[in-house]
Order: C-alpha cells, then sequence, then structure tokens
C-alpha cells in the first residue's frame, strides 16, 4: 500500500452509508487522479501488440504489489494477469476486465506522453482500460475491511485478436481457467467510446456489440492470354461476381429487421495486365446480433460462393472463422446496476445507447458469467479531442479516468453489498 494516505472528508471508519462511501471514494480519486494520469501515460508510451504485451504485464504486476494485498496469477493467456483481493468475511464474488494490447498504428507527432515505439499506438484506449482497472484496484485495496466478498481483476492481452496461427485473449483466458476457483457472480468491463463526451457513461440492457467473423475466400481459374479470354476461367469476374452476390444476403436474404453486416475488405488477384487471372483472394468479415443470423449468413456465403465458381467453370476454398460471438448484457444486472451508476455520476450524465456494430472479445466472459460492459466517454470537442478508436486521431480527454474508477469502484461496492 502506497504510504500517501489521502486526505479526505470521510473517514473510512464512518462508512456507516452509501452516501458517506460515495463521498470518500471521490474524495480518494481525486487524491489518486494525478498518479493515474501519470500511469495512464506511461502506459501509453510503451504500446505492444496482442500476445506481445510483456512489458505491459510487468508494469501491471509491478502497480499491484506496491498496491498491497493481491494474490497474483500472472502468465495467463500468454501475459495476462488475474488479481483477486478478499474483504473482510466471504461473500460473493465480482469480476473486473481490463484488455491490454495496443494497434499497429503510427502515432502522430504533438503529445509529450506519445507512443515511442513506432508503427504501434494505444488507439483504442486500452491504456485508460488498465489505469481505470488500476485505479479501482486501490480503491477497493483501502475499503476492504469495509465489504464482504471478493473482487478478482482480468488484466487480458489480445483483445484486438491474437496473431495469425496463435492461440490468445478472452477465450484463452477462459480455457486456461481464468475464471476458477472463484468463478465471478457478476462481471463488468468498460470501453472508451468517443461519442460520448468525458463525464458520460454509455449502456445497454441487452445486445452491446455484435459478433465478428472472418472469411476467406480463393477462387481459382485458369489462365489465358488477355487477348483470349475465352481460353481460360477469369478469376477476377467470376470473383467479382461473388462480391455482387453476397450483398444480397444482406438485401434479400436476411429478415430486414435483423442487423448484419458483411464486408468484403481485401481483394487481390491477377500477375499482368494482359493476362486472364488463375487466382483470386478475398477477405472480408461479418457482423451481427443474432446467432441465428450469424449461422444463416455463413451457409449462404458457402452456398453462394460454390453455386458462382461452379457455374463459371472455376473453383474455390472458403475459409470462415468465428472470432467472436456478440456481446450481450445480462438484462437483470443492468437492471441493478444502473442505478448505481445514475447516482454516482448524476442520471444525466448517464445513456442509453445503440447496440454497435463494432465487437469486442469480452463476450466470451459475458457468455460463461452474467456481465455488464458499458461505455466510458472520453471526447472534448471543445479541445479537438474527438478522433474515433483504430485510427491515428483517438485521443481522450483525461478526466474520463476519475469517471472510470468512481464507477466502476461503485457498481463493484454495491454488487457485493446487495
Amino acid at each position: 500500500m502506497p504510504d500517501d494516505a489521502v486526505t479526505t472528508s470521510t473517514h473510512p471508519r464512518s462508512l456507516d452509508s452509501v452516501k458517506h462511501r460515495d463521498r470518500y471514494v471521490a474524495d480518494l480519486v481525486a487524491h489518486l487522479e494525478p498518479r493515474l494520469i501519470a500511469t495512464r501515460r506511461e502506459l501509453h508510451q510503451h504500446p505492444e501488440l496482442s500476445n506481445r504485451e510483456v512489458r505491459t504485464s510487468r508494469f501491471l504486476v509491478h502497480r499491484l504489489r506496491e498496491i498491497g494485498g493481491f494474490e497474483l496469477r500472472t502468465n495467463v493467456a500468454h501475459h495476462g494477469i488475474v488479481a483477486t483481493l478478499h474483504g473482510r468475511q466471504p461473500g460473493k464474488v465480482v469480476g473486473i476486465r481490463a484488455d491490454m494490447d495496443a494497434l499497429p498504428i503510427d502515432e502522430p507527432p504533438g503529445l509529450p506522453f506519445a507512443s515511442t515505439v513506432p508503427g504501434v499506438m494505444h488507439a483504442c484506449g486500452h491504456d485508460v482500460h488498465m489505469t481505470v482497472a488500476l485505479g479501482t484496484a486501490e480503491v477497493l485495496a483501502r475499503l476492504r475491511q469495509h465489504f464482504c466478498g471478493t473482487v478478482r481483476f482480468f488484466f487480458q492481452p489480445a483483445e484486438e485478436g491474437p496473431p495469425p496461427g496463435e492461440a490468445g485473449g478472452a477465450k484463452l483466458m477462459l480455457d486456461e481457467g481464468a475464471l476458477e476457483p472463484q468463478r465471478p457472480d457478476a462481471m463488468f468491463a468498460l470501453h472508451c467510446y468517443p461519442p460520448l463526451a468525458a463525464g458520460q457513461l454509455g449502456y445497454n440492457e441487452g445486445v452491446m456489440m455484435s459478433s465478428c467473423d472472418r472469411f476467406t475466400i480463393t477462387v481459382r481459374g485458369r489462365m489465358a492470354h488477355g487477348a483470349y479470354p475465352h481460353r481460360g476461367v477469369d478469376a477476377i469476374v467470376v470473383a467479382s461476381t461473388i462480391v455482387m452476390m453476397l450483398q444480397t444476403i444482406r438485401s434479400r436474404m436476411i429478415d430486414a429487421q435483423q442487423p448484419m453486416v458483411l464486408t468484403v475488405g481485401r481483394m487481390q488477384g491477377g500477375r499482368r495486365y494482359n493476362i486472364v487471372a488463375d487466382e483470386v483472394v478475398m477477405e472480408g468479415t461479418v457482423r451481427a446480433f443474432d446467432e441465428t443470423v450469424r449461422t444463416e449468413t455463413e451457409h449462404l456465403i458457402h452456398q453462394i460462393v460454390s453455386n458462382a465458381a461452379a457455374g463459371s467453370g472455376a473453383s474455390c476454398d472458403i475459409r470462415y472463422e468465428r472470432l467472436v460471438p456478440p456481446l450481450v448484457n445480462d438484462q437483470s444486472l443492468v437492471r441493478q446496476m444502473l442505478p448505481t451508476l445514475q447516482r454516482v455520476i448524476g442520471a444525466e450524465r448517464v445513456i442509453e445507447h445503440a447496440p454497435r456494430m463494432g465487437a469486442e472479445d469480452f463476450a466470451y466472459f459475458a457468455c460463461a458469467v452474467p456481465a455488464m460492459f458499458y461505455s466510458l466517454g472520453v471526447s472534448n470537442p471543445a479541445a479537438g479531442i474527438e478522433g474515433d478508436i483504430h485510427t491515428p486521431r483517438f485521443a481522450v480527454d483525461e478526466v474520463c479516468i476519475a469517471t472510470g474508477v468512481r464507477a466502476m469502484s461503485a457498481l463493484a461496492l454495491d454488487f457485493l453489498a446487495a
């Protein structure tokens, strides 16, 4: 436990009401805020890609040991950490998850704490997520004699997806038994969300984010001279037909009231301007909120591609990978905990928003235990902070960190006390 004890208007011994506890936590977070901002900037300067979070993991372990009171399990799913904190007596178990990895994006110069790693940037806010989790860990560690139950922090690598040929992410953490032996009764996680201003939170009672699948289609034709295409089978023409026909899945084959996106994002083929291409490779993604729609779309892709290739005299290979299921919040848990967010942050700043077509592998945790995933507002247009995630323009107003810590701490404490 750090020596710099907080000075607040409420002593922890007097936490005989939720109101007093909220005041204590707010004062404590305000005291910790400069160090939390410094922590976030340290993490931001040293981003690491999925399954390569070696320095990040060491940093987190060091900070958790500084705070004190945690049972630590390291090297989970390569570089993940599970940190367990016990209250004064046994009780319910709550889990808090934060992702660790960064993205292969060049950060533009300008920030004094910009990435020092060429081509790698925390452009999805995972540095903020880790900082919020560490701040919450410190708040709860200082209050562990004032709650019953257990809090388990899951610092997860490879949320953005492991490199080809490697396992990783939330699924690997679960496969390695990270939830055991004290399986959480509920889990919470947040994500930076630029459409909301710093100081705001967003939620949804059901589907929060879509599934994410990836397909790779290889079309094989027969090479010929570009002047005599009738002597070959043009893989580019076949592939182009497939691209157009795939779009009819959304427009003509899936219930119009069921959200689904199918995107072909890469198409590569051909050898020379005057040679009929003998091979084209296409890659794309499918997003859906509903598992039935997800399964139906996969079936239709196979059907359309196979028929189009056969009808043109070509052959094809189709590889379909189910990467992440839809992220569905537990409705009863959201309804139970929503008053907590409204009390701590202010009802007018807690905003219900529509499901998003982005994907998030916290979905695997949400499939295993009741879970609530919510959005952390990070933007400040007046200060020029409004870039979207997964872009080099992404940035956050760091006042969001204190909001996140206060919200996450209250969720954990209220759930354990319920």
